[in-house]
């Protein structure tokens, strides 16, 4: 048996540099030398406990990057092609896949929570599941391809258009590429809010206009901007119970809300200030195929530019330090694991 260094879940709180056995390919899949692995919202809470399906001990990781070292099956790609990974998994067969909606799948499942993923040296992926990366764009930016096709998916499925006042509540890295995306569809001023200075430094960074919710009532903020308006389309990425209400009285009449997070308690919600004001309201769940591809081909020619979100880089074994910095919002923002370092 040939073993593999790999970053381990290990129990509530416990990640862990371990071992794992190298993968054994399968009819259709490609072994992938692991480049670059993102810490995401999701890594976090498997690491607190709280993720329903995943099971420890578990290599974490469902954004990544990195090079084909085998291939089992036909492809059109070759050894050594650089990849970045299209970690969600379907059945192909219920209703939404057979409707060309799999990402929606009843039983939909990602590498890096229901297998193991990029926080190893190498990984098993299915031949269908990877995408070429262009040689303009580097392992690290690669392996924000899934992140960034989320903006994409949120704001193809909001109606933001020329012109639009939109308000993202949330500065964390979706959040982040929600307003770069929705400034690419048109949106002419976007406010974010967030209680972090540190995130917020980082909107302000890329342009946007920052509300300090600790400091400012961010409804009466935006209300204020609009001629007591409100926002046209309302962005809720954080996924508390305040944001949930504030998703509602900070969007103008007849104007949209999109829900990005998933809720860890459901939210109580005030209902009939939507219904008096017409207020319509749509969800969001990760990205299509087409949105991945469209994702790589925007950061690949200079559209969405995620340097500023990379706050680390760190190696394998420094993959402990990267889950304690994640939990202070203060210090950090996108984290890289980097097995080759």
């Amino acid at each position: 048996m040939t073993v593999m260094k790999a970053g381990l879940y290990l129990s509530e709180k416990n990640v862990a540099l371990g071992t794992l056995e190298k993968p054994t390919l399968k009819q259709g899949e490609a072994l992938i030398k692991v480049s670059s692995a993102g810490i995401c919202g999701t890594d976090m809470m498997i690491y607190f406990g709280k993720h329903p399906r995943a099971k420890a001990p578990l290599a974490m990781g469902h954004e990544f990057s990195g090079v084909i070292e085998e291939i089992n099956g036909d492809s059109t790609f070759s050894v050594g092609d650089r990849i970045v990974v299209e970690p969600t998994i379907s059945c192909g067969k219920c209703d939404a896949c057979l409707s060309g909606n799999s990402h929606v799948c009843k039983t939909l499942g990602l590498i890096g929570i229901d297998s193991h993923g990029g926080f190893a040296e190498y990984v098993a992926v299915p031949l269908h599941r990877l995408h070429e990366v262009p040689n303009t764009l580097s392992d690290a930016h690669a392996a924000l391809a899934e992140p960034v096709a989320v903006g994409i998916h949120t704001v193809r499925r909001s109606n933001v258009k020329v012109g639009d006042t939109v308000l993202v509540l949330g500065a964390g890295p979706i959040g982040l590429l929600i307003a770069l995306t929705a400034k690419l569809a048109g949106a002419e001023k976007i406010f974010i809010s967030d209680i972090s200075p540190y995130r917020l430094g980082k909107a302000e960074e890329l342009g946007f206009i920052v509300l300090d919710s600790k400091k400012v009532d961010v409804v009466e903020e935006v209300k204020a901007a609009t001629n007591g308006n409100g926002a046209d389309v309302v962005f809720e990425v954080a996924g508390n119970n305040i944001t949930a209400n504030q998703m509602i009285h900070a969007c103008r009449t007849q104007g949209q809300i999109v829900v990005v997070s998933v809720f860890k308690q459901p939210p109580t919600i005030d209902l009939a200030a939507m219904h008096f004001r017409e207020l319509s309201l749509t969800t969001t769940r990760c990205y299509s195929h087409s949105d991945f591809a469209t994702a790589i081909s925007m950061m690949a020619n200079g559209q969405i530019d995620v340097t500023t979100l990379i706050s680390h880089q760190l190696p394998l074994n420094e993959i402990e330090k990267g889950f304690q910095l994640m939990t202070n919002p203060e210090e950090s923002l996108k984290i890289l694991i980097q097995p080759s370092m």
